[in-house]
């Protein structure tokens, strides 16, 4: 199998049934798989997966995963997987037909890639402008960078098999529904500091349509986020070979940032440090 699919979902079943009839529409030359994992949902997700699973022109695997955290979700889906390339995307995410081969020719351009991101665009103008990627400008991530929230994001991202499988998958501390969102940063830094190579590529697109049209709404987004990256920032500074290169980024990110956003990155950090240390 040359490349797997995973999609998470919770509670999303009208937008997971969109997402989905967007996945039928996929080419790939080379053989594929999808994974959808149900992360506990308590709607009428599972009746939506089941209709689209008898109906769907490929091979469609479902798994559960009851307890609610997206790194969690993401982690029961890629050991389901038998991909050498694993690809993730969310619920509400509508890849470009030509995704799959997009993510496959970037990994296959560059053996050194453990990972590797891509575009995020608007799909509903009239959606708040939050959580894209728009940029055209490609991006190489040496071994041992420091992986700054936002560059690759989770809606639009893709690990080597042999990556995962060395740092043992995601954090499951971290994910939407779990403590603190951030878990694709997370993973991201982690397949950084074992010596993989990274990559921001343009050419994998997929369409967001994550239906917040308000600016409230984005400020709540954004605060999570906040609270994920300091939490993200507590962790690589517990890490003695990434301890320097994140309080050095960090420091310099909280010059030029607000005290609120501060305030609440320096709160979740001590919550996960008074986490780990327990």
């Amino acid at each position: 199998m040359k490349i797997s699919l995973v999609v998470c979902t919770r509670n999303r079943s009208s937008q997971l049934d969109e997402a989905l009839r967007t996945i039928n529409r996929l080419k790939c030359s080379h053989s594929w798989e999808l994974i959808i994992v149900d992360n506990g949902s308590t709607d009428d997700t599972s009746t939506t997966i089941e209709r689209y699973k008898a109906s769907s022109p490929f091979e469609v695997s479902v798994t559960v995963e009851p307890l609610a955290g997206l790194g969690r979700a993401r982690n029961r889906g890629w050991m389901a997987s038998r991909g050498y390339f694993v690809a993730f995307t969310d619920d509400d995410c509508y890849p470009d037909e030509y995704f799959l081969d997009s993510v496959i020719q970037c990994f296959e351009e560059d053996a050194r890639l453990g990972f590797i991101g891509g575009r995020i665009l608007l799909y509903d103008p009239t959606d708040f402008r939050i959580t894209v990627k728009e940029s055209e400008q490609r991006e190489y991530l040496p071994p041992y960078s420091f992986m700054p929230a936002g560059v690759i994001q989770g809606a639009n991202f893709a690990c080597r098999r042999a990556a995962l499988e060395e740092v043992g998958g995601f954090d499951e501390i971290f994910g939407a529904g779990a403590l603190f969102p951030c878990e694709d940063v997370d993973i991201l830094a982690r397949i950084s500091d074992a010596g993989w190579s990274g990559a921001y590529d343009p050419r994998p697109v997929v369409y967001h349509h994550h239906r917040r049209k308000t600016y409230e709404d984005a400020v709540k987004l954004m605060e999570q986020y906040d609270r994920g990256r300091g939490a993200y920032y507590a962790k690589c500074l517990l890490n003695p070979s990434q301890r320097a290169l994140y309080l050095k980024n960090w420091c310099g990110r909280i010059r030029r940032q607000t005290l609120r956003r501060t305030f609440r990155e320096l709160i979740a950090a001590l919550e996960y440090l008074i986490r780990a240390r327990s």
